[in-house]
């Protein structure tokens, strides 16, 4: 019964807690939330402000919004993508727009006032100038939209239950995609064209406590939590990325001029550039691609080593060491190379030698352009005690890999080595010969980069 009482004091504070940062109050209005900082452009301004007109960045993904049940209506994305643009283009200091969604309106109003101070002057008898000033016109057009967006591109959860108390967890994540591109108003000729992906991550984590107390008495706890990331958000921050974007590219190929020093603007570049190197070295599922890997590379591993032959009460080893080389073909997969290494093997009262041995390996690399791959190996080799004895023997093992940096890579393995003897304890038992485990830790070092 104390276990249960903790038990039950846990989940009725953990319960408390979620309730923390419950919306419970009404809340005033507030200044839109500021979901993107554009770092790189606020450290330059425009040599001359440019003047640019948007006309529609629509929704053109034709998506309607996911319901449980029946069918949804309502847009998936906001339909009001201009307004958010134009604000992104005045927030910059790089544009001015100037209104061209609604021109209609502006232009009826503009005929309003014109018949208006017409009527005026002709009550008064006053004969005045009744034109207005004219509209300012574009250089550019900007143009593009929202092109799609794509639900549960990745979808999971976790949970356990056990004696009438569990916990979960779900998520879901969606992604939208826009361009936008400028439009020369003189030629119409395309000046350049931005791509930028957003996601969208929703969550929930609940948790349950559900127990008889005793006969008659039902205890049910339950707390949880969800978190969605509003839709409106995401596109606005997608579409200030795309707006940093084209006037970085803008400077770049000299379609617009910055109004600052040389050195500061080929800062600003050689930072959007980085960026651009690991966003392009990143594909979807946040996987992070490698053009290649090396061909030469050079592993270090310490290992531990647990001997399965007819005895009982076999030990682990920690002192296993090894170093190797292999080399990678040109675009392929596999990779090949050799390895000597020195361990113990021993049973607890039985026996303990010291051994070496010489191998020769062909490698599988699953994601061989992923920063983290699965591996597969097979081999064989020789196992030697000193320098007047030796079985072969055949081995195949399973590893992980991570490139850390483009030198150098840690990896994890565990492997099987299945000899050609039977004797190595010294006792011949069963139909089987005798084998023995590695489990290691070790590091590669790329040699050179291509």
């Amino acid at each position: 019964m104390k276990t249960l009482k903790y038990i039950i004091i846990v989940f009725l504070f953990s319960s408390c807690s979620v309730m923390f940062n419950q919306p419970t109050k009404k809340q005033a209005a507030r200044f839109g939330e500021e979901v993107y900082s554009n770092n790189l452009i606020s450290q330059i301004s425009p040599d001359k402000p440019i003047v640019v007109g948007v006309y529609k960045f629509r929704d053109q993904t034709g998506q309607y919004k996911q319901v449980e049940n029946g069918v949804s209506y309502s847009t998936a994305v906001t339909q009001g993508a201009t307004t958010i643009l134009i604000k992104a283009l005045e927030d910059s200091k790089w544009f001015v727009p100037i209104e061209r969604e609604n021109v209609s309106n502006l232009l009826n109003e503009r005929q309003i006032i014109r018949s208006t101070r017409k009527e005026n002057n002709k009550k008064n008898g006053v004969n005045s100038d009744t034109s207005l000033p004219p509209l300012l016109f574009a250089g550019v057009l900007l143009e593009g939209g929202i092109i799609s967006y794509d639900s549960n591109i990745i979808t999971g959860g976790a949970g356990a239950r056990y004696f009438g108390v569990g916990a979960s967890s779900q998520y879901r994540q969606d992604r939208i995609t826009i361009y936008l591109r400028a439009v020369s108003t003189s030629n119409g000729k395309i000046l350049k064209t931005v791509y930028i992906s957003k996601t969208i991550l929703s969550q929930a984590i609940d948790v349950n406590l559900f127990r008889f107390v005793n006969v008659k008495r039902l205890l049910e706890v339950e707390t949880g939590v969800s978190q969605n990331e509003p839709g409106q958000l995401a596109i606005k921050e997608a579409i200030e990325k795309a707006v940093e974007s084209l006037i970085i590219e803008g400077i770049k190929d000299n379609i617009w001029e910055a109004n600052e020093n040389v050195e500061v603007i080929d800062s600003i570049v050689n930072k959007y550039n980085k960026e651009k190197i690991i966003d392009n070295q990143t594909q979807l599922f946040n996987r992070k691609i490698l053009k290649n890997r090396d061909k030469h590379v050079i592993n270090v591993s310490c290992y531990s080593t647990y001997f399965d032959g007819d005895y009982n009460n076999s030990t682990y080893n920690f002192d296993g060491f090894q170093v190797g080389y292999k080399y990678f073909l040109k675009q392929s997969k596999f990779s090949f190379g050799g390895r000597v290494s020195n361990f113990t093997l021993s049973n607890d009262t039985i026996f303990s030698h010291n051994y070496f041995t010489a191998d020769l390996n062909l490698e599988y690399n699953f994601l061989p352009t992923d920063k983290f791959t699965p591996i597969m190996y097979v081999g064989g080799g020789g196992l030697f005690v000193g320098f007047n004895h030796y079985d072969f023997k055949v081995h195949g093992g399973l590893g992980l890999e991570y490139i850390v940096t483009k030198n150098f890579g840690i990896n994890l393995f565990a492997e099987k080595s299945f000899l050609f003897t039977d004797e190595i304890d010294g006792k011949v038992q069963g139909k089987m010969n005798d084998s023995f485990w590695k489990f290691g830790l070790g590091v590669n070092v790329y040699l050179n980069n291509n």
